[in-house]
């Protein structure tokens, strides 16, 4: 963490009450905090959120790993909200916030009496937002949430993997992640309408939502042809040759997606009869031909290290990249590093630790790590008194 003063966030002066735990939630407010926006996070007395104990078996006094990853810049106090004490701590946090954010099952906020109702009755243009497995309401609205039942029902496990192998899970929680930058933005959008009317609002999404909304190619494929779309490995599915390819010592990833590319490639390899080939001629052949495509390519670059493959293309003007696992991303590769995907901060217990940085790059208030992941109450003389 930087010791030079840092320029105001974007979101400095909202306050955002944060009632959420273990991940799209929590991912969902650490955005709006990173931003600028000060993150109460209220959480359970002498557990905390779930996460600052589970997965990695933190020593008696720390927090996981994971709880750091996903509560920087947050501050943190402990309510029990079934109890008189806790709903008057709850009553003076809202009083003085622009949004409340939850991640419960559906119904739980309102029996604990923290639900939108119970907030708008305290402040009547709060903005409140839910983010749960399956929103709302609907036939599935009272399941649990969890990332891979999101996937599975959401569709991506349909298409995620090699044709005709068994169910993969994509290897990031999209749906989790997913749900919380979705609510993120829909904080904003609702925000926004309230710095221009005055009124507050609800709004809701689910993990469920943002799988499904993320089938961009694969509802295409289904609207458009009525045929239900399967599993392309890395391929594309309306595109080829774009996937990875097998090189002497790897793979390499290959992006010629239009016919411009097409013919470069075929160029840059001394491939020069695969484009006249009435098989690839197209795009349309080319998908048709795929197996064949890429059994040729393939042969081609057998001889090829991954290096050297990637250099020759993109010396030809073909989009290609290696594929990099998170010890080469995140232990020192220069790209990253440049562009603040690793930061540090300095932690009461941990000491100096990191952290991912925040993915989007504003020019007048830049995001940044300004507080340390909280310890657990941390914060509660100075947010709630004698409460």
């Amino acid at each position: 963490m930087t010791s030079t003063p840092l320029p105001p966030g974007a979101l400095e002066g909202v306050r955002v009450v944060d009632l959420t735990q273990v991940m799209a939630g929590p991912y969902c407010t650490m955005l709006l905090a990173d931003l600028g926006a000060d993150v109460v996070k209220v959480e359970p007395a002498g557990t905390g959120d779930q996460i600052r104990r589970s997965w990695d078996a933190p020593l008696p006094g720390r927090d996981s790993p994971a709880f750091h990853a996903l509560n920087r810049n947050k501050r943190s106090v402990t309510l029990d909200l079934r109890s008189d004490d806790g709903q008057e701590g709850f009553r003076r946090l809202v009083s003085g916030a622009d949004v409340v954010v939850e991640n419960f099952r559906p119904g739980v906020a309102d029996r604990l009496g923290a639900g939108y109702e119970a907030a708008r009755r305290i402040k009547p243009d709060v903005v409140y937002a839910s983010i749960s497995g399956f929103g709302q309401y609907g036939p599935y609205a009272d399941r649990p949430g969890y990332d891979l039942i999101a996937q599975a029902m959401g569709g991506s496990l349909s298409v995620t993997g090699e044709p005709g192998g068994a169910p993969v899970k994509c290897g990031l929680p999209v749906g989790d992640l997913g749900a919380g930058m979705l609510c993120a933005i829909g904080i904003l959008g609702a925000y926004h309408h309230r710095l221009r009317t005055g009124e507050g609002q609800y709004l809701e999404t689910s993990l469920y939502e943002a799988v499904l909304a993320m089938s961009v190619w694969e509802s295409t494929e289904y609207f458009a042809s009525g045929r239900t779309p399967r599993p392309v490995g890395s391929a594309h599915r309306m595109a080829a040759p774009y996937q990875a390819v097998r090189t002497a010592d790897g793979h390499v990833t290959i992006a010629a997606n239009n016919q411009r590319l097409w013919h470069r490639l075929c160029d840059a390899l001394g491939l020069e009869h695969l484009a006249g080939d009435e098989r690839f001629a197209s795009n349309t052949d080319r998908m048709e031909h795929r197996a064949e495509l890429i059994a040729l390519l393939e042969g081609r670059l057998a001889t090829e290290t991954t290096e050297e493959c990637v250099r020759l293309l993109l010396d030809a003007g073909i989009p290609a990249g290696p594929i990099l696992d998170y010890g080469q991303i995140l232990g020192g590769d220069p790209h990253a590093e440049a562009r603040g995907m690793v930061e540090e901060y300095e932690h009461p217990v941990e000491g100096t630790a990191q952290v991912l940085g925040f993915p989007v790059k504003l020019g007048r208030t830049p995001a940044r790590v300004r507080r340390h992941p909280p310890l657990l109450g941390e914060h509660n003389e100075e947010l709630l008194g004698d409460a």
